[in-house]
């Protein structure tokens, strides 16, 4: 499953662990993708869409 959300476009970004002693080792920052039906007025039909939960709240604010 590709970690990108479909409304923001956020896909997951690199960093770095480090522990006590400053040493660093690579790591990824994932999005908090879920997967979502969405009710598209313009075709009357429930899509599925994988939203980052910043999507959602982006999209809960727009409905109201």
């Amino acid at each position: 499953m590709s970690k990108v959300c479909q409304i923001t476009g956020k896909r997951p970004s690199a960093g770095n662990n480090v522990s006590h002693s400053n040493r660093k080792t690579k790591r990824r920052f994932l999005p908090n993708i879920q997967k979502k039906r969405i009710f598209n007025p313009q075709t009357g039909q429930w899509e599925k869409m994988k939203i980052s939960a910043h999507g959602l709240r982006i999209l809960n604010k727009r409905i109201k």
